[in-house]
């Protein structure tokens, strides 16, 4: 396993929309694995692919405190979204930033798992969250892109001095 590289908001590649895996094998597994191990460390509890600038439509999740329950969703597709709730939401290519988001607060997902077998999923609460931020990812979308413009524009000069500072 290897740690991969999280692009970092505002980098253009992270707008870029990924494509469905045609075939589940030993390369997407290592991918996943690689994929897991950097959001792990990064610490998260979510990574898509887009955001070790793979452009295809991975996600891995785990909510636990342990990590000890790695959820991987290959081609996933929301189906239903129902009711609201509002939280305050963070990403790893967006680091230190965080603001209040409306999502839905029920979620059902359809998606392969690792075997190549159709899944659904129905979330709530923090997963939910995390199904719905991850797969904007895969759609070219920051959490960001859900704040005002003068938000986004303080984010961007925020990170840029950070950038600046450690350079």
């Amino acid at each position: 396993m290897a740690l991969l590289p999280i692009l970092r908001f505002p980098d253009v590649r992270l707008k870029k929309v990924a494509v469905p895996v045609s075939k589940i094998d030993d390369g997407i597994r290592k991918l996943v694995a690689d994929m897991a191990e950097t959001m792990y460390e990064a610490p998260g509890i979510g990574l898509a692919a887009t955001q070790v600038d793979v452009h295809k439509q991975i996600v891995v999740i785990d909510i636990t405190e342990e990590k000890n329950d790695l959820r991987v969703f290959i081609n996933p597709r929301l189906d239903q979204c129902t009711g609201s709730q509002e939280g305050e939401e963070g990403c790893l290519s967006v680091p230190g930033i965080y603001d209040k988001v409306e999502r839905a607060e029920f979620v059902t997902v359809h998606y392969l798992d690792l075997d190549g077998k159709t899944q659904s999923l129905q979330a709530d609460g923090l997963l939910a969250v995390c199904i719905q931020h991850e797969l904007d990812h895969l759609n070219g979308k920051v959490f960001v892109d859900h704040l005002s413009q003068l938000k986004q524009t303080r984010i961007r000069n925020k990170l840029a001095k950070q950038a600046r500072v450690t350079a």
